[in-house]
């Protein structure tokens, strides 16, 4: 289990959130692991199975359009994204990485939905794994674990 743990969100009691999970499936061993540990954590905090829809899409640089068109829907209290960009001999590592990352931020800001940010960046593929396995420490967890507090903290606020 991840050392993540949420802090200053108070009761996460949102049992009741309907959550959709995009995945990239390029690189989707690893992903796979993220899709496991984000599935152990929203089952822990109470998200029954019929409550999570999982999306695949080609890769991460297609994530943020399936966030924003699931966003779109109004069906879901938040979103998990997924994927793992490992860094080859080009540039294609920081284009593909950094488009994720903005169009997530941006769905996000305009939508008002969270997104928990599970889209590993990593130099190697060892490095990847790593992180997506429930021995070292699995961002699927972390990702899960980030949109329930942060669905929590809108709920409050609102």
């Amino acid at each position: 289990m991840s050392d993540y743990t949420p802090t200053g969100s108070g009761d996460l009691a949102v049992a009741d959130a309907r959550i959709a999970i995009v995945t990239a499936r390029f690189n989707d061993l690893i992903v796979d692991g993220l899709l496991a540990g984000a599935r152990r954590v929203l089952k822990r905090y109470g998200i029954v199975a019929e409550a999570i829809e999982v999306v695949q899409v080609p890769g991460a640089f297609e994530i943020p359009l399936a966030a924003q068109t699931l966003a779109a829907t109004e069906q879901f209290d938040g979103i998990v994204a997924l994927g793992a960009v490992i860094r080859g001999g080009t540039a294609h590592f920081e284009f593909v990485a950094g488009e994720c990352t903005r169009g997530l931020g941006r769905v996000m800001l305009d939508t008002g939905l969270p997104i928990g940010f599970g889209v590993l960046t990593c130099d190697n593929e060892t490095q990847a794994l790593d992180r997506s396995n429930s021995r070292g420490g699995n961002k699927g967890e972390e990702a899960a674990l980030a949109v329930l507090e942060m669905i929590a903290v809108l709920r409050r606020l609102k």
